[in-house]
């Protein structure tokens, strides 16, 4: 006869193991994780644009003609005394704020115009497309093509026109000329942007808009713009901040800033001290200032955005 022994007691069992691990720590890598997925742009945004940024303040402070012999010599605040007593500063300003202004038209106005002009035509990838290969021609290539159009006498525009006039070296028309040929390229960019701004409305407003008897100009003014005015914005805040800078390969490689200064920004004018005067402590002061000025226009218009912008939500 066999016996079979059952275990009675809790003790006999063997008891399942648990993990010893703390909550805390699990909460700590949960919390760990996001950063570890940021740290390599988080590093880089610190490498390439807040060290540099750290460090043109501090060359601002000295008086120093980039020559790795010569002293440097502290200063204080005398570089931004300087630069705030010297015309060519703000006559550089009052030229870049009237560069932004020609150059909202190319990047705002006639991009709405062009995108609802081709909603319904056939093939407007391709048309967009067309429209878009300006933008990627190199701003150095571009000037050496537009120096031979606006050649005086013998250039196309002058043929067309019928005069001898001097575009690029008139103090009268550089400025403009600059204008237009970052808005040509600019242009194309703009379109795309506001056509897939328009693409991600929903067709449900303009068909409720039709049964109640809109006519089309209506839906453009009272439904589509409103929901594209987070697109428009957008295009604002980025003529805004980047515009003086994208026309500086252009007024390197075809005015240098002249005729007269016609052409010379606030972007070109503190290339122009460091470079051209040696004076890198004037032109680290002046591009802090040009920094400080740009981001609480850039503050305003994100909270313009924020109190006017209509969203499809």
């Amino acid at each position: 006869m066999f016996v079979v022994e059952i275990p009675t007691a809790a003790a006999d069992i063997a008891p399942a193991p648990q993990s010893r691990r703390p909550a805390r720590c699990r909460r700590a890598r949960r919390l760990l994780v996001p950063y570890l997925y940021l740290a390599p742009a988080l590093f880089l945004l610190v490498v390439w644009t807040y060290r540099p940024l750290v460090q043109a303040f501090e060359l601002s402070t000295y008086s120093w003609n980039l020559l790795p012999t010569a002293p440097m010599k502290p200063v204080g605040t005398g570089n931004y005394e300087r630069l705030v007593q010297l015309p060519a500063f703000w006559d550089s300003v009052e030229r870049t704020g009237i560069l932004i202004a020609g150059m909202l038209p190319f990047t705002v106005v006639l991009p709405v115009f062009i995108a609802f002009a081709s909603r319904r035509v056939r093939g407007r990838t391709i048309y967009h497309a067309f429209i878009f290969v300006p933008f990627l021609v190199a701003p150095v290539a571009a000037a050496a093509v537009w120096r031979w159009l606006l050649h005086p006498g013998t250039g196309f525009v002058d043929r067309v026109l019928g005069s001898d006039r001097n575009w690029v070296y008139d103090a009268g028309t550089a400025h403009a000329v600059i204008i237009g040929i970052t808005g040509w390229q600019l242009l194309g960019f703009a379109v795309l942007v506001v056509w897939a701004g328009s693409a991600g409305i929903s067709g449900d407003y303009e068909e409720a808009a039709q049964v109640d008897g809109a006519s089309p100009g209506q839906i453009r003014r009272w439904i589509t713009l409103p929901l594209l005015s987070p697109t428009l914005l957008f295009l604002v805040l980025t003529t805004v901040l980047l515009s003086p800078t994208l026309t500086f390969p252009l007024i390197d490689s075809m005015t240098q800033g002249g005729p007269a200064q016609a052409t010379t920004n606030i972007y070109y004018l503190l290339w122009d001290y460091a470079f051209h005067s040696f004076d890198a402590g004037l032109s680290a002061a002046a591009g802090v200032l040009l920094f400080a000025g740009f981001g609480v226009l850039a503050g305003i218009l994100v909270w313009i955005a924020e109190k006017v912008a209509f969203h499809d939500d």
